[in-house]
């Protein structure tokens, strides 16, 4: 492609990934995502894209949102223009402005008459923000919110690393996505009830993590949001309240519930304090034989099907049929406390258990909202619950399942298996299975298939889409940060059109709603592409006219791969027509009839 042809927003896009491109042409492994993106649209926002409606419903939504410090920095887009001040400002002078007006804001009166003895303020609190408030929530009945000083004394502290890779998720399947320390879910976090909690996140890829700590009542997302490549940010927060929680990556924006689609996500719960808190612990005297963490969730093999929930693969802790394959293995007569929590991200759970009816549920996990008995809990993505239940006096299998049974048969099932003699485990945590470098070498070559929401693999949803001849113009949906299809079959000489059905573009962090297609690998001889950056609903075509593979990615997000195959369809010239068999009998017929008009003439001469 002539660089006349091209716009003026392409080579600035171009121009600010040109580094990026480079590396990704000349080496497979793309390299690591920047903000440069960023800039070029928040620059369109207010200059090339001054007058459309997007640009002023982007520049409102700024304006609204000013000086909110969002995700370590502000909402408003880096270089953005506020519409009342027509005057471009730094994130960080944003954010500096914004503190200068919370510490002028006037300092709300505590309550004058608290409803309860008040609790000490531990001496860590001596230096709070808001000192009053938080003589008001010591005074109260109610738990004290999660918000410490960051430089709190820390009962517990926890590492977690996030980036991109590859895991085993059983059946002969590969899934390449977003990890967590290598896995699907994460590790599992089990603190106490008034804990000071320390969460330190590691990003060791490629593009934008960060975290959503469930647990915490506080802000967290200035402290984990928009961890960018090699950074590590950490959060500290006091576990003021009991229960069974999920915490994600959210860079961000419309990144959160990608990266969330994607496989980072985990379990921390909060135990009560106190002796006793569950009641069928009360009941029994004793504590219970087996604590079993549970995490009910899906993966995809591709965008579309993330944002719409057609779930590819359903599994309880990060393996497809992973409790059939191994059960767990108790004692009849055990006492059983589960945790579960049902993650998502799209699909309702109705976890159940084949011949137990439970003797105590808390939602949430929550010792004070308790329910006696029941066959089933519903949980929607993020819902949890704390499962009591003893293992009956008998021998034999207890299956475990949601009974949404289309998540059954796609991979959530597992059993207990009660046996006499059975060695119970203590507890059966709800992290994702772990590989050495070796097995997972084995697994990558054994492997039937790989699937990805983002990237090309293995599975049917990647396979070609062939299209003829009669076939002027090809369109590539990009949804679910994923192209769709990911690999197309034209002709040389089609036009192939992208249009961008994202829809969520605003907040700080991740500009995971804009997207683009750049070329990355070509067929000798043939020019790039490099389409412009396009929010929801725009769309821009090129035409490929040298027969080849052309690989693209997106350049603000390196993980989402697609593929054009550009091939000719080759012309059979059909052969003249030959007297085969069917030919031989048609014409032993004819000289047959021939013979016998022949016959009736002679014989009637006679």
């Amino acid at each position: 492609m002539k660089r006349g042809t091209m716009s003026k927003a392409v080579w600035r896009v171009f121009a600010v990934g040109a580094v990026f491109l480079v590396a990704g042409m000349v080496a497979p492994t793309p390299a690591p995502a920047c903000n440069a993106c960023n800039l070029v649209f928040a620059d369109e926002i207010v200059t090339s894209r001054a007058g459309s409606l997007l640009a002023r419903d982007l520049q409102q939504a700024a304006a609204n949102q000013r000086g909110l410090p969002l995700n370590g920095y502000t909402a408003m887009p880096q270089g953005a223009t506020d519409t009342a001040a027509n005057t471009v400002e730094e994130p960080i002078q944003l954010a500096q402005a914004a503190q200068e007006e919370t510490q002028s804001a006037p300092v709300r009166a505590s309550n004058p008459e608290p409803r309860a003895e008040p609790r000490p303020v531990p001496d860590y609190m001596a230096n709070a923000a808001f000192p009053d408030i938080v003589a008001r929530d010591y005074a109260m009945p109610t738990p004290v919110t999660s918000y410490v000083p960051q430089d709190a004394p820390v009962d517990k502290s926890f590492t977690i690393t996030l980036h991109e890779g590859q895991t085993y998720i059983g059946n002969g399947v590969m899934y390449d996505g977003f990890l967590i320390d290598g896995k699907v879910p994460g590790p599992t976090l089990i603190v106490d009830e008034g804990d000071v909690v320390e969460i330190s996140v590691v990003n060791d890829g490629m593009v934008p993590h960060g975290a959503s700590i469930h647990a915490a009542y506080t802000q967290s997302s200035k402290y984990l949001g928009s961890i960018l490549p090699g950074e590590t940010k950490s959060l500290r927060f006091k576990a003021s309240y009991p229960g069974v929680f999920m915490y994600h990556c959210a860079p961000g924006g419309h990144a959160i519930p990608m990266h969330v689609l994607a496989g980072q996500y985990g379990m921390i719960v909060v135990k009560p304090k106190g002796e006793a808190r569950y009641q069928l612990e009360k009941d029994m005297g004793q504590k219970p034989d087996l604590e079993l963490y549970m995490i009910q969730h899906e993966l995809y093999a591709s965008g579309k099907d993330a944002i719409e929930g057609n779930a590819t693969y359903t599994m309880f802790n990060g393996r497809l049929f992973r409790y059939v394959e191994e059960p767990i293995r108790v004692q009849p007569g055990d006492y059983v406390r589960m945790y579960f929590l049902n993650v998502g991200p799209n699909l309702l759970s109705t976890f159940h258990i084949v011949g137990i009816i439970w003797d105590y549920v808390y939602w949430q996990g929550h010792p004070d909202a308790m329910l006696p008995g029941g066959q089933s809990v519903t949980a929607g993505p993020t819902d949890s619950w704390v499962i009591e239940f003893r293992i009956p006096p008998e021998e034999g299998a207890y299956t475990m399942l949601s009974h949404a049974v289309g998540s059954t048969s796609r991979g959530a099932i597992g059993l207990l298996v009660a046996e006499a003699d059975a060695d119970t485990p203590p507890v059966v945590l709800a992290d994702g299975p772990e590989f050495t470098d070796e097995e997972m070498a084995e697994n990558k070559a054994k492997a039937m298939r790989t699937i990805s929401p983002f990237a090309i693999g293995t599975h049917p949803v990647d396979r070609p889409v062939v299209y003829g001849p009669d076939t002027e113009e090809v369109l590539i949906e990009i949804i679910g940060n994923a192209f769709h299809p990911k690999v197309v079959q034209v002709e040389p000489g089609t036009k192939i059109t992208w249009v961008n059905e994202d829809v969520f573009t605003y907040l700080a962090g991740e500009y995971s709603g804009i997207h683009n297609a750049a070329a990355t690998i070509t067929p000798p001889g043939a020019d790039g592409f490099v389409t412009p950056l396009l929010a929801h609903g725009e769309k821009y075509s090129v035409t490929l006219e040298t027969e080849g593979e052309y690989k693209y990615i997106c350049t603000p997000h390196p993980y989402m791969e697609g593929k054009v195959i550009v091939k000719a369809t080759e012309v059979v010239e059909e052969e003249p027509e030959r007297a085969g068999a069917g030919g031989l009998v048609w014409t032993v017929l004819g000289i047959a009839l021939v013979l016998s008009v022949i016959a009736v003439v002679r014989s009637g001469k006679k």
